[in-house]
C-alpha cells in the first residue's frame, strides 16, 4: 500500500522531534500512511532511485527543519545540503520536482532558510508554507497540522485520534467518552466499625477497674516495661532509593526518580522520558511534610511541582504542571523500585 505521508528529517537535528511526530501521525491517520525512513535499500541498488520511488509514493511530504538543517556538514566540513547526494537533498527536490505537496515544519525556533542559503533544486522550497511545532504546545500543534493534512491524506485504518506523546504526561480525552456504568452503592460498614469500638472501649474500663480499684496495686505488665523492639525504619529509608515509571508516556514524561537522603536532607533526582535517551532535569531539595516530599523544577514552558510518599512498597508519586498562558494540570503515577 501506498504510504502518503513521508516525513524528511536529519538525524542531527530533529531526529527526536521526527520520530515523535511519526507516532502522532500513525495514530491519526493509521500504520500504512506515514512513512520516515529510506533504509534496507539492498546492496547494488541505485539509492537515488530507490528515495525517488519511495517520495513518488507519496502525497505529501513533511520537511523537518532545526535550527542547524541547512548549515550543518559532512566529516570533510562540506555542507550536506551543497552535496548532491545528501539523502535530505534528495528526498525534497524528488517531492518538488513532481509537484508533490511540500510542507516545511520548523521546530527549536528554527527559521525558514532563505533562498540564497538553498541549491538550485531546493530553492522552491523557500516559497513554501511552513508550520511550527513548540515543544510547549505540541499536542494542539500537531492537531493543526493533522487537520491540515486532512486533505492530502485518507486514513487508512480505524485509528484513535488521541496523540500518543505529549511535553508533558498528558493525554488528550477521546472524541466521544465511555459513558460510565453506574454501580450499586456497597453497604456501608459504619455499623460494624462502630460496635468494635464500643466492645474495646467496654473492655478497657473493665480493665481499668480490676487493676487500679483502691487497695489494690497494679502489677506492672510488659507493656509497662520499656520496650526493646526496634524502631519502624525511617520515613526517608522507605523513599530513598532509584524509582522507576511503569506508564511513563510522552516526551519528557516524569519516568524516573532517585531519592537520597543525607542527615535531615532530602533531594530529589528526576528524568524525563525523551528520544533516544531520557532528559537530565537535574536535582532538587525537597520540603519534607509528614510522610510526603516536595520539589519543584523550573523546565522549559512549565513548573513542574512533584509529590512522593511511600505506598505499600511503590512509590505514590503527583505531578502538579503549571504553564503560562494555559491551564494546569495535574497527573498521579504509581513508581516501582528499580532492580
Amino acid at each position: 500500500m501506498a504510504r502518503a505521508i513521508f516525513i524528511s528529517y536529519r538525524r542531527d537535528d530533529t531526529e527526536g522531534e521526527a520520530g515523535r511526530l511519526f507516532d502522532d501521525l500513525m495514530r491519526a491517520f493509521g500504520e500504512d500512511s506515514v512513512f520516515m525512513d529510506v533504509d534496507g535499500i539492498s546492496p547494488g541498488v541505485d539509492f537515488r532511485k530507490a528515495i525517488d520511488d519511495n517520495v513518488a509514493s507519496c502525497g505529501v511530504l513533511l520537511a523537518m527543519i532545526g535550527p542547524t538543517w541547512a548549515t550543518i556538514g559532512n566529516q570533510t566540513g562540506t555542507r550536506r545540503l551543497d552535496d548532491p547526494n545528501d539523502f535530505v537533498r534528495l528526498e525534497i527536490a524528488s517531492a518538488l520536482s513532481r509537484n508533490i505537496a511540500v510542507i516545511p515544519v520548523l521546530v527549536h525556533d528554527a527559521k525558514m532558510p532563505h533562498p540564497d542559503e538553498l541549491p538550485d533544486n531546493l530553492k522552491d522550497l523557500a516559497y513554501h508554507n511552513s508550520v511550527e511545532i513548540t515543544h510547549a504546545r505540541w499536542n494542539s500543534d500537531v492537531q493543526l497540522l493533522v487537520h491540515a493534512l486532512g486533505k492530502y491524506v485518507s486514513p487508512s485504518a480505524a485509528t484513535d485520534t488521541r496523540p500518543v506523546h505529549a511535553t508533558v504526561s498528558v493525554q488528550l480525552p477521546p472524541p466521544n467518552a465511555p459513558v460510565a456504568v453506574a454501580h450499586p452503592p456497597r453497604p456501608s460498614n459504619l455499623p460494624l466499625v462502630l460496635g468494635v469500638i464500643a466492645a474495646i472501649v467496654v473492655g478497657l474500663g473493665v480493665v481499668g477497674f480490676l487493676f487500679l480499684k483502691p487497695g489494690t496495686k497494679a502489677t506492672p505488665g510488659p507493656q509497662d516495661q520499656q520496650s526493646t523492639a526496634p524502631a519502624p525504619p525511617a520515613q526517608q529509608d522507605q523513599l530513598s532509593g532509584v524509582w522507576t515509571n511503569p506508564s511513563a508516556d510522552g516526551k519528557n514524561g516524569l519516568n524516573k526518580i532517585e531519592v537520597s537522603a543525607s542527615g535531615n536532607e532530602l533531594t530529589l533526582h528526576a528524568w524525563g522520558k525523551c528520544m533516544p535517551k531520557d532528559c537530565d532535569w537535574g536535582t532538587q531539595v525537597a520540603a519534607k511534610n509528614g510522610n510526603e516530599a516536595k520539589a519543584v523544577w523550573t523546565l522549559e514552558g512549565r513548573e513542574a511541582a512533584v509529590t512522593v510518599k511511600p505506598d505499600n512498597g511503590r512509590l505514590s508519586v503527583d505531578v502538579d504542571n503549571t504553564y503560562k498562558g494555559r491551564a494546569p494540570n495535574t497527573h498521579h503515577f504509581e513508581f516501582d523500585r528499580a532492580q
